[in-house]
């Protein structure tokens, strides 16, 4: 995570929450932990008159977020208005009531004009960065791209100019008057992700060791 002093959100008409408005974050360091912390964003914009929002790699550098795709791909060309979400759970939220059943979590969306970028330096940058935010550490384990395989990648950038976070947290939202004298459980489930296994690439010999920067079993992915 980014820990430099960075200015607030500032949000815009677009970016202000309308529901739940006391979720609504305002530090700009909140933003920068919910989007370096998920490891899918989706994209969401207008192809032929209809609405597309897919999955995609993300990865921040400062105050710009880095999308990847491929050059032949029409969901992601760039010069275009876009809509990029990201969502942590971190709880299910066990009410007594359907109404208050609930999630605790941490989401992200960023809009604008999203730009493709051209300048070799800056997409070998995004790159890195783009792996890193996956398997941190395996920038400097495995190859760089060659140019032929940068040609047939696409990576957009979307400054963070415009963006919202909304979070909940805590129990559920029943209130004391439906807890009062209430016997059944309500609570919290916590979530989170863990590695689940390691296994080696069968091409290599079964006692090839791991290299260090590789999570092991039940190590959290962020």
């Amino acid at each position: 995570m980014d820990l430099v002093t960075a200015p607030p959100l500032s949000p815009t008409d677009r970016s202000t929450v309308r529901r739940h408005r006391d979720r609504q974050r305002a530090d700009r360091a909140e933003l920068h932990a919910v989007l370096d912390e998920a490891l899918v964003a989706h994209v969401g914009r207008v192809v032929d008159g209809e609405p597309v929002v897919l999955p995609t790699l993300h990865a921040r550098i400062g105050e710009t977020l880095y999308l990847h795709g491929s050059s032949g791909a029409a969901s992601l060309r760039g010069d275009e208005p876009v809509c990029v979400t990201v969502t942590i759970i971190d709880g299910l939220v066990y009410a007594r009531r359907w109404f208050t059943q609930s999630a605790n979590y941490r989401s992200a969306v960023v809009r604008g004009h999203a730009r493709r970028v051209a300048d070799p330096d800056e997409a070998l940058a995004a790159m890195r960065a783009l792996v890193r935010q996956v398997a941190p550490g395996q920038d400097d384990h495995a190859d760089p791209p060659s140019r032929k395989e940068m040609a047939a990648t696409s990576i957009v950038a979307l400054d963070l100019t415009e963006a919202s976070v909304k979070a909940r947290t805590g129990p559920p939202g029943d209130g004391d008057a439906v807890a009062a004298g209430d016997g059944r459980w309500a609570g919290v489930v916590g979530l989170e992700m863990r590695v689940t296994g390691v296994t080696t690439c069968p091409a290599l010999p079964e006692d090839t060791p791991v290299p260090p920067h590789v999570p092991r079993h039940g190590d959290r992915t962020s």
